[in-house]
């Protein structure tokens, strides 16, 4: 495959709204020792990209935003087996997605199975390293425990909650409108509610017979603190995904220190090579097996990727479900 030594990619050109995602040329990256480089066909939106593009283009390493990936083999670096040219293969990446080609480590790189399409495909590495590497590496959830997720019909959550309800693990979840209530159990929500219910905690522990809820992930900042500390079970722990702009949180120590309850949070991008391999390592092992069976992404809406900035109006306009794509075309 000839590969080219520019390519199309949409750039933040500068901190602020949608309207600085602009396209540009920008040089091709080769692969180095144990990196695969891959001719994009699709890349997903997320919430970590709208945060980046508001910090500007150096807020996060990369001036080309996009954390997920599918598309074709196009070059091997050195040691590098088992993945064949021209194969199709989804791929977790460091930045650069919303771009034609896209640098990848093999080790987060996995083989696209027939049943997805590429847009789907696309849509799976970071929702489910998300949910492996919080819920089950940081927080050790247990088929035993109750598991919440608050945002249960977000990109990351309605596939999370495909997969371990698949897998017999019992999670909750919160949504914004009763439409998206009624999703989140679709999926596989052990139960769902409003997280905007004043009863809420109340309800959770009704629903897990007293028990409380286990691990938390919370995408909303800890906008919902004050709940969610009362619904904690003992020696339950709340994993924050969201650090709401740098705001500061306020939080009750009595409540925490009454349950024994670990309030902590990660950011899967920083997250060491060898950490994310382990959680491949899982998800190839579990999650693999139930692609196009028992978990398939909900596209929400396709873009060109020239024209991602509509595709971020529309990820903070926060009414979809499921994922936000972008299809990614060549010259």
């Amino acid at each position: 495959m000839t590969i080219p030594e520019t390519q199309t990619a949409v750039v933040i050109t500068a901190a602020g709204g949608p309207d600085v995602l602009v396209p540009e040329r920008v040089p091709v990256g080769m692969p180095g020792p144990g990196q695969v480089l891959i001719r994009v066909t699709a890349a997903g939106i997320n919430r970590h990209d709208v945060h980046q593009r508001a910090g500007g283009r150096h807020s996060d390493g990369n001036a080309v935003p996009g954390l997920e990936v599918c598309g074709t083999v196009a070059a091997l670096g050195n040691g590098v087996e088992g993945l064949p040219a021209g194969g199709r293969v989804m791929a977790l990446v460091q930045g650069g997605g919303y771009g034609q080609y896209a640098v990848a480590s093999s080790a987060l790189t996995m083989p696209v199975p027939d049943e997805f399409t590429d847009s789907e495909a696309a849509g799976i590495p970071e929702a489910v390293f998300t949910a492996w590497w919080n819920f089950f590496h940081l927080m050790s959830l247990g088929k035993d425990q109750f598991g919440l997720f608050h945002g249960g019909t977000s990109g990351v959550g309605h596939i999370a909650l495909q997969a371990m309800s698949a897998l017999g693990y019992k999670v909750l979840a919160t949504a914004g409108s009763d439409g998206k209530v009624a999703a989140a159990k679709a999926f596989g929500a052990y139960a769902a509610f409003s997280y905007r219910d004043p009863e809420l905690a109340a309800k959770v522990m009704d629903a897990t017979g007293g028990a409380g809820i286990s691990a938390l992930l919370d995408v909303s900042a800890g906008a919902h603190l004050e709940q969610d500390l009362k619904m904690m079970a003992d020696d339950g722990q709340i994993a924050h995904l969201s650090g709401g702009g740098g705001a500061a949180l306020a939080i009750p120590l009595r409540d925490v220190m009454t349950k024994r309850i670990r309030i902590t949070g990660s950011l899967l991008r920083p997250l060491p090579l060898d950490r994310k391999v382990l959680v491949a390592e899982s998800i190839r092992k579990e999650v693999w097996p139930l692609l196009g069976r028992e978990v398939r992404p909900v596209i929400a809406q396709e873009f060109d990727f020239r024209d991602a900035a509509a595709a971020h109006r529309l990820m903070e306009a926060n009414s979809h479900i499921g994922k936000i794509m972008l299809r990614v075309t060549h010259d």
